[in-house]
């Protein structure tokens, strides 16, 4: 089955959240996604080993959804089968007060992934633009601005013109970046909330916080669509996957990294003529063992 989603969930042009689904409404049923999951999986796990071999580029992806979207399962299905000596999973707290002595991005350039790597953000640079728009007082803590009054338009300009910036500093040295938003309906939402608790094996994975976030679920929408427009760009495009289907919505996810992958023109290192020399001899002496 050849089937390929990047263009249908890029998002170029004006981007509206309302008008955007999040159910899938295609001809793939749930038993062919996770036939083509599986199939996938290895195809992905020979890219990783070749992004590995090359060592001339890293691979970013950047997973933002709303809470019970789904972002650690879609991580361990999509992810489970690579070399996790290629991958790395970063995910993202509230800052410590370290981390609040620097600007807002200092940490996530801690966590990117080296050259050869797979470097996976859960949640990223991006909470500064979202949570701390919802919670403008969560800026107070960086001790750099003095009121709330400060966080003005031109505020939030300037931080997405600094993602803008990160981002194509990325791009231009090396590292590709791939943006999922995990685009889940509060209705479905409220669901996976309800199963949380009544569910004893997924209590642990319940907060009561969860709940006054989720009374806010209209500003983070808003919030979500104006960084989505501000900041997907050719270098550093988002994508917007129907997330009410878990199963669906993995399967797009591998699909948009394996062809960003396979766009990246990854090699295997080529051997000098003295190498291969070597390579024979090596052989000659495990054959006379």
């Amino acid at each position: 089955m050849d089937i390929n989603f990047s263009d249908d969930f890029q998002v170029s042009g004006k981007f509206s959240i309302q008008k955007t689904s999040t159910e899938y409404n295609g001809k793939l049923t749930k038993e062919e996604g996770e036939h083509l999951l599986i199939k996938e999986k290895e195809k992905l796990r020979e890219l990783q080993e070749k992004l590995y071999a090359d060592g001339s580029q890293s691979l970013l992806v950047v997973l933002q959804a709303m809470d019970a979207a789904g972002k650690d399962s879609l991580i361990e299905h999509v992810f489970g089968g690579v070399n996790p000596q290629g991958c790395s999973v970063t995910s993202f707290k509230a800052p410590s007060s370290k981390e609040y002595s620097h600007d807002f991005l200092w940490r996530h350039y801690l966590a990117l992934p080296q050259k050869g790597m797979i470097g996976i953000f859960n949640r990223s640079h991006y909470e500064s633009v979202l949570v701390c728009k919802v919670h403008p007082e969560y800026n107070l803590s960086e001790k750099t601005w003095d009121s709330i009054k400060d966080f003005d338009n031109k505020f939030w300009e300037n931080r997405y013109e600094s993602i803008r910036n990160f981002e194509k500093h990325l791009s231009q040295n090396g590292t590709t970046i791939v943006k999922i938003f995990l685009n889940v309906s509060k209705k479905e939402q409220k669901k996976r909330l309800l199963d949380r608790i009544n569910e004893q094996e997924k209590n642990w994975k319940f907060s009561v916080g969860d709940l006054p976030e989720r009374a806010l679920f209209d500003q983070y929408m808003e919030a979500y669509e104006e960084a989505i427009n501000e900041t997907s760009k050719d270098y550093a495009p988002w994508y917007v996957l129907p997330a009410d289907d878990k199963w669906f919505a993995r399967v797009a996810a591998i699909q948009i990294i394996i062809d960003t992958l396979e766009k990246m023109d990854l090699k295997y290192p080529q051997l000098s003529e003295k190498d291969r020399q070597g390579l024979q001899e090596a052989k000659k002496q495990l054959e006379a063992e």
